[in-house]
């Protein structure tokens, strides 16, 4: 009998890597996606649709004893959001329903797994030293606020069998955000905020997924892990290495922090009674100026034998692949 995996925010970029890779290892996988989300991606995949009310503890316990899942990982939330009120409900709020909720449910669920993010814990503000998993954590926008409130919330709840991984910025096929710089990269512009140097990291959407499901049937020493592909790059090691594998020139800009600064405040102004949020923000500028996201993955390396198989070049060359080939780029 198949072991049941819930997989939430399944028709988002993580989400949909986590969707095939459980399949592929024969779970029978029910996918939690909005009534709104755009799913044409996953439909000729082996999967039920699970329609979650985050709000609703008691909804939630209904749904998970008819669902009765072995597993979760628990990959919803948001990354762009008009308040820190907005960031919490979704973020934080809701996986401490999803996750009492389990804890009601008959069946004992084996593993709850909380895909949080780098930026609970912060970047560094200077070049030495690495981000750690016990580091003292100093987020610097709302986003990872909000995800650091949703670790504390779950790390207070007994007997939840919690693992949780903070990915760097991920990166691979269907990731839309680094894709606006590689666009603007094969457009032929390189540009940057200030100048500054900066020492940040990157994980490939498939080293990450392929941890995540190597944690479902291991037990780790720690609730929360950093992962990255365990190297440090400058600020010019992205846009370099898209540059050599398109076979493109690019015009590198270092625009002024304050114009900048100016123009996201005028963007949040303009979509201010808009449902959507602007790519460029205060949050994203707070993202793209710090100094230090390097952080350290050696506990993850201990206690899950995690060996990265893709470092940056190898990761944006497949990536690129499959940009060109789905005609993104």
């Amino acid at each position: 009998m198949k072991e049941k995996i819930l997989i939430t925010g399944a028709s988002g970029f993580v989400g949909y890597h986590l969707v095939t890779e459980a399949i592929s290892q024969g779970y029978e996988v029910y996918a939690g996606v909005r009534k709104s989300s755009a799913v044409d991606h996953l439909k000729d995949l082996a999967l039920r649709y699970v329609y979650l009310d985050y709000t609703s503890e008691y909804s939630l316990t209904k749904e998970l004893e008819r669902i009765a899942p072995d597993y979760i990982i628990h990959a919803a939330g948001v990354t762009k959001a008009k308040s820190q009120t907005v960031y919490n409900l979704i973020n934080a709020e809701a996986s401490r329903n999803l996750a009492l909720a389990t804890l009601k449910i008959q069946r004992t669920l084996k593993k709850f797994v909380l895909v949080s993010s780098l930026a609970a814990l912060g970047p560094l503000k200077n070049l030495d030293g690495l981000i750690y998993n016990d580091s003292e954590p100093r987020p610097v926008t709302a986003y990872g606020a909000s995800k650091l409130l949703a670790e504390q919330y779950l790390s207070d709840i007994p007997d939840l069998p919690l693992i949780g991984f903070r990915p760097t910025a991920v990166y691979g096929p269907r990731e839309r955000d680094l894709f606006v710089l590689i666009k603007s990269i094969n457009r032929g512009l390189d540009p940057y905020i200030g100048k500054l140097d900066q020492q940040l990291s990157f994980i490939y959407v498939k080293d990450l997924v392929s941890v995540i499901f190597s944690s479902l049937k291991k037990r780790g020493l720690q609730p929360f892990y950093n992962i990255s592909d365990g190297e440090v790059y400058d600020r010019y090691a992205l846009a370099d290495t898209v540059k050599q594998l398109l076979k493109k020139k690019a015009i590198r800009l270092h625009l002024p922090f304050k114009g900048v600064s100016l123009f996201a405040s005028l963007l949040e102004r303009i979509y201010i009674n808009r449902d959507a949020t602007p790519v460029l923000n205060k949050e994203k500028i707070n993202e793209l100026t710090a100094v230090n996201w390097a952080c350290d993955i050696s506990a993850l390396q201990r206690d899950f034998g995690f060996t990265p198989r893709y470092n940056l070049g190898l990761g944006l060359e497949e990536t690129i692949d499959w940009y060109q080939r789905n005609h993104w780029l």
